[in-house]
């Protein structure tokens, strides 16, 4: 009988999750389906086959806007920002994860309190201080900003008090090393499962990035992918029909960096939950 019970509840959870993964899909199918379909088809009714229009959609596109120099450009601002925000974030986490010196608790905190800060709200600060530099239009302003990551700090602060023992360090100070060369050797490699997972979140924040683009670039040959799918939308015609299809070439490379770094998702996102 309890078996019986556990076979039901077992059931009963691969049920739930496969009616959770479908619910998660649609949306993804739907936008597929609807970037092959005309404006006049999307706004009859709801279809879940592909139409014909894939080849129109993307002409429209190519005519209103260059998706493919968006494209370059979002990956010039998101792939060196993912990687310096994972060396530097790494380098301070590792700081107050294993060093002692006072007031480290205080200065912690401070940086988990910008944190509750909300972007935008900065923004306009920010804007003025890039025109003072010379830095308006142009990618560094895009870039450098994600050297200081608070939510990456606290992750892998995290990861490296309770995966990483001391007696390895101190092994490595023993043999001579010197502190950077046991963090480039020993922590970096270490910690990657923490540095995979919180460097998708930068990359999926970074590349769907609307706002932040469209203040700082000026030039339409900078502007990153979300900018230019926005401005697929017509003043006085809106064909949805091109901003699904661009919506679905801009999900792609999101899509290709979860599978492919998926094993280092699971494995940071699961970090303390089993005690040996």
């Amino acid at each position: 009988m309890i078996q019986n019970k556990s076979k039901v509840s077992v059931y009963l959870m691969y049920l739930f999750l496969i009616l959770l993964a479908v619910i998660c899909i649609i949306p993804f199918y739907m936008m597929i389906i609807n970037s092959t379909r005309s404006n006049v088809e999307i706004s009859q009714g709801v279809y879940l086959t592909p139409g014909d229009q894939l080849k129109a959609n993307y002409e429209i596109i190519l005519k209103k806007v260059n998706i493919w120099r968006g494209f370059l450009s979002s990956v010039i601002i998101a792939v060196p920002a993912v990687l310096l925000s994972a060396f530097f974030s790494t380098l301070t986490a590792y700081g107050f994860a294993k060093f002692h010196f006072k007031g480290k608790e205080i200065f912690f905190w401070v940086i988990l309190g910008t944190m509750m800060i909300p972007q935008q709200l900065g923004l306009i600060g920010y804007y003025d201080l890039c025109v003072k530099l010379g830095l308006i239009d142009s990618y560094v302003p895009l870039i450098l900003p994600n050297i200081a990551n608070a939510s990456m700090v606290f992750f892998i602060r995290s990861y490296i008090e309770s995966s990483i023992p001391d007696s390895l360090i101190e092994a490595g100070l023993i043999d001579g090393a010197g502190e950077f060369y046991i963090f480039n050797r020993l922590i970096l490699p270490l910690a990657m499962p923490a540095i995979g997972t919180m460097s998708i979140f930068t990359f999926i924040y970074k590349w769907n990035d609307l706002i932040n683009p469209m203040v700082l670039l000026n030039s339409s040959e900078k502007f990153t992918l979300p900018v230019v799918i926005s401005n697929i939308r017509g003043l006085y015609e809106t064909n949805f029909g091109a901003i699904y299809l661009g919506v679905a070439i801009s999900v792609v490379p999101i899509l290709l960096v979860v599978i492919i770094f998926s094993k280092s998702l699971i494995s940071g996102l699961t970090i303390g939950a089993v005690k040996e």
